[in-house]
């Protein structure tokens, strides 16, 4: 089950042709997405996403979004949707076609089914592996041309930095500084819970702010948890009572293994925690 709905209000076939093979966005990864979960008819953290959307298109000087025209986009996946009741909606902006004076940016909207090895993952937990992302915690900020910290369309690395983790029998990966210091998933927020603390990286040292990571922070607040943004190490991974990695599509999933060492059983902390994210929708 496939939705596709373009920023003209229009609904289209999926399974046809509809973007021209020299677009920007296919030829060079010149464009930005975000992933947006639907449940019961609910696309959460709409506003969240819609903002970064728009942080990432300036950060690619793309024209800025049409925020209207993406939220009526947006509804229009959600009320043709036949699927299963828990979807994802892909939003996906490029610069359109290159050297063409009349081209407009390519814009549209994606309703997606949830594949059954991430529902899975959210029960079961997933082994990572952390990897060096060859950057240092500064570098976003002096070179912001290499446009860390925006969702862009060009994921080639983290899709290989998946391939490796497979290749060491594990699930999903934990990106590292050079420093050593813990960065991001390739699609995820890292977060360890400490004595009733959650913490998190900042996005300041060149990582994507998680719009799940901020939903799980608002509810183990009401739930009574201290939030923290603070700058982590591989020592607190292993020294945590519970790793897990946020995303919209996967939630909040717990890292059970890590570099091949098995982490203290945090599962009911995933429950208490899981629970205190939902209540921010309930």
């Amino acid at each position: 089950m496939t939705v596709l709905a373009f920023l003209d209000g229009t609904l289209a076939d999926p399974g046809a042709a509809h973007l021209r093979v020299d677009d920007l966005g296919l030829m060079r990864g010149d464009g930005v997405f975000e992933t947006i979960l639907v449940t019961g008819g609910t696309a959460r953290e709409l506003r969240p996403h819609l903002d970064r959307l728009a942080r990432s298109a300036a950060m690619l000087d793309l024209p800025e979004p049409d925020d209207e025209a993406w939220q009526r986009a947006t509804r229009l996946v959600i009320d043709n949707w036949r699927g299963s009741p828990e979807f994802a909606i892909k939003l996906v902006y490029t610069r359109g076609v290159e050297g063409d004076p009349s081209a407009t940016p390519t814009a549209f909207a994606l309703g997606l089914e949830i594949s059954e090895r991430v529902v899975r993952a959210r029960a079961d937990g997933v082994a990572a592996v952390t990897l060096d992302r060859g950057i240092d915690p500064g570098l976003g900020e002096r070179a912001p041309w290499l446009l860390l910290g925006a969702k862009s369309l060009s994921y080639a690395v983290n899709m290989a930095a998946g391939r490796e983790a497979a290749r060491r029998g594990a699930d999903d990966v934990v990106f590292t500084a050079t420093d050593g210091s813990v960065l991001e998933g390739p699609t995820s927020t890292v977060i360890i819970a400490r004595e009733r603390t959650l913490y998190t990286p900042p996005a300041t040292i060149g990582i994507l702010p998680g719009t799940t990571q901020a939903a799980v922070f608002r509810g183990a607040e009401r739930a009574g948890w201290t939030t923290k943004i603070e700058p982590l190490t591989l020592d607190d991974l292993h020294g945590a009572d519970g790793v897990f990695l946020a995303s919209s599509v996967r939630k909040l999933t717990r890292v059970h293994t890590l570099d091949g060492k098995t982490l203290p059983d945090s599962t009911p902390l995933h429950r208490e925690l899981a629970e205190a994210y939902e209540t921010v929708y309930a």
